[in-house]
Order: C-alpha cells, then structure tokens, then sequence
C-alpha cells in the first residue's frame, strides 16, 4: 500500500518540475514553435495604426509589425487593442508584445520592459488657430480632450491643473469630438494633428505648443530578456538599412 506521504512527495516534486519548467519557458522559443507572433495594435490611431479603403490593418505600427514578423519567419496576428489596453493586453498574455504608439516613460518601465527606440513621438496640444495658446497657464479654465490611458491624457493632466479634461476611450472619438466641434482643444499628438486637419479643414487646427517629446519602444512583458535582445537587434538592423525609417517616412511625411 503507497503512504499518503509518499504520494504528496511525488505531487509536489512533479508540481516543483512544472514550476522550473514554466519559470524556463521563453516567449520567443514558444513563437517559433506556435509559428505565429500576437502583436497588440490600437487600429485606431492614425497614421500609427488604422484601416484602409478594404478595411484592412495598415499603419506604420501595422507594418512596422509585419516586417518584423516577416524576418522573425512567423505569422502576424494583429491583436487589437485600445489605450488604455495596451499594457493590460500585454500583462496578461493577451498579446506576445506591443507596436501601438507605446512612448517610453519611468513609469511603464516599472511594470513592462522596452525595446531600444524604433521611432520617436511628440505629446503636443492642438486647438484652432483662433485660439492663443502657448503653455498650459493658457489652459486654465478651458476644456482639452484626451484619450484615457495614455501619456497625452497623463501629461495634460499634471500639466493643465485649472482646465477641464475630457477624456475619450480611444483615438477615434477624440478625432470625431474635435472634427464636429465638441470639444475645440486637445491633448495629442501630431499626426493625430494632421489627421484632424484632413478631415475637418474648417475647424483649422493646428499644434500650439509641444508638452514633451518621447521615444518610441516595443513593449514587452517583464524578464523576456532573449526576445527583447532578438527585437533590439532587429531594430537597430533595421534603421540601419533604412527599412524603419522608410515606413515612418511613408505614413508621417
């Protein structure tokens, strides 16, 4: 007859194999293997990530995603996300990694780690050309649309202490609020800018003063340090050949 101490032995030698093997386990071993990378993209986010006239994923994050799927030999699976979501998606293995506009700051490096810089971002605030606005005393009392979760909406916030901060869900909504007049000042970035312009030239808007400048990284979940040094290499490869800086150059101008 096996003793019941002999059989708790053996469940917790094999529970503490498991435990090994997971803590062993390396996320871009397990992308060769699945054959297909999870990449979190806010498809909401022109010209950063959006769809076209068929409806499909472009963007300089969507193909900034695909090269690097094409020379990693797997399959891209845009996952799409929001603001807000991009870390959470990436925390809780929602996603493999993160291309969406993901600005490198102290605070998300406490929770997630970073790629070295692929692009680089300005946070800016846009209102009509009407409007004088050359720092945020000018914000007092006024009221600045942001998208919830992200570093606009952070730095407005800290920034703007005596104005009303409108926040929306996503990218798209504070474009529509600011093209149809809903709210007239906002807190973004310059390709937002642009896209805004395009679509509602009557508002006239234009950037009136930046909040602060910030480079762009790959996010990835903390203690991937094989495919962080595998994405680093990529990318550094990549705006060596011109490839990167081709794409930013195609959606941004």
């Amino acid at each position: 007859m096996i003793r019941r101490s002999t059989v708790l032995k053996g469940a917790l030698a094999l529970a503490a194999t498991a435990a090994m093997s997971s803590a062993h386990a390396d996320l871009l071993d397990d992308i060769k293997a699945a054959k297909k990378i999870r990449v979190a993209i806010d498809l909401g986010v022109p010209p950063y990530g959006m769809t076209d006239g068929q409806m499909k994923p472009t963007g300089s994050d969507v193909e900034t995603a695909r090269l690097l799927a094409k020379d990693l030999g797997v399959e891209l699976e845009i996952v799409q996300t929001t603001g807000a979501n991009r870390i959470p998606f990436l925390q809780t293995g929602k996603a493999d990694i993160v291309i969406s506009s993901l600005s490198v700051t102290v605070e998300r490096e406490k929770v997630i780690d970073f790629s070295v810089p692929y692009a680089h971002i300005l946070s800016v605030i846009a209102g009509p050309k009407s409007v004088a606005l050359k720092g945020f005393d000018d914000l007092a009392g006024k009221r600045v649309a942001s998208t919830r979760g992200t570093t606009n909406d952070k730095l407005a916030t800290e920034g703007a202490k005596g104005a009303q901060i409108v926040r929306f869900d996503d990218d798209a909504t504070l474009i529509t609020a600011i093209s149809s007049g809903q709210v007239d000042i906002a807190a973004t970035a310059p390709a937002l800018v642009k896209v805004i312009r395009d679509s509602a030239p009557q508002r006239d808007i234009e950037v009136k003063f930046v909040m602060k400048g910030f480079p762009l990284g790959i996010g990835l979940r903390k203690g991937e340090a094989k495919l962080q040094k595998w994405i680093n290499d990529w990318i550094q490869a990549n705006t060596a050949n011109g490839q990167l800086p081709e794409i930013h150059k195609r959606f941004h101008g």
